[in-house]
């Protein structure tokens, strides 16, 4: 059956909660674990300090740039009412431009530690496991206290409706299946047999070479009792000339 994903973790650390076990119902986005994020809280809050800092910095710079540009528009008009020599002037030109050129220096920085803060809160945010979609937690593979990897998993994460069905044909009904058909699909561990209805939603426009077969999506319709994602199932399919 379809629907259906191992989650693993995205960063290394300590596991220090757990918030679902198997059988749990969840939404899309719901913590289903944390991880130990002691250290990252630590170096985020001291990237905020510093950006805080930096930008503080640059409204100074910013400031002092705007009396610097005052002063040097009322050189300029002394200067060419002669009332100062050229050299005083470009003293106060040169003062000017050096003055943004540390604005500019300080802009830098400040996008520099921004961009640290952000790369920090993405850490931060994979310190929680969430669900993928909406559905139950089919398997939960992790205690507390567990030295996690980057990409073991945690859960196993089903999705509880519409229960889908991927099979393959082989090619040559490629011109005798089409999206829409109905096809049967019945479960081997269920006595007496029972034929559930599916509808086809998706076929690859391709042929695997390896083993001249096409993959196609099947949607259940009507009554799905009985049936469980990740269960085994036989699909007929009648091909049409």
């Amino acid at each position: 059956m379809e629907n259906q994903v191992e989650v693993a973790a995205q960063r290394d650390g300590v596991v220090v909660e757990i918030l679902v076990e198997a059988g749990t119902q969840v939404r899309k986005g719901q913590v289903l674990a944390k991880l130990d994020d002691r250290q990252i809280v630590t170096d985020l809050e001291a990237a905020r300090a510093k950006s805080a800092s930096i930008e503080a910095d640059l409204n100074n710079w910013k400031a002092e740039a705007k009396v610097l540009e005052a002063d040097l528009q009322r050189t300029r008009k002394m200067w060419e009412a002669m009332l100062i020599t050229q050299e005083q002037y470009e003293h106060a030109q040169y003062k000017a431009e050096a003055d943004q050129w540390d604005v500019k220096r300080v802009e830098h920085l400040l996008v520099n530690a921004r961009d640290i803060e952000e790369s920090l809160q993405l850490e931060l945010e994979k310190t929680r496991i969430t669900a993928p979609f909406d559905g139950v937690i089919a398997r939960r593979y992790i205690r507390v206290g567990q030295m996690m990897t980057r990409g073991d998993r945690v859960f196993w994460v089903t999705s509880t409706g519409p229960l889908r069905v991927r099979f393959t044909l082989p090619s040559r009904l490629l011109t005798q299946v089409k999206i829409g058909q109905r096809v049967s699909l019945t479960v081997p561990d269920e006595t007496p047999a029972i034929e559930h209805a599916a509808q086809i939603i998706q076929m690859s426009p391709v042929v695997d070479p390896g083993s001249d077969t096409i993959e196609v999506l099947a949607e259940l319709r009507g009554n799905v009792q009985g049936i469980r994602p990740g269960m085994q199932a036989d699909v007929h399919v009648s091909a049409h000339p």
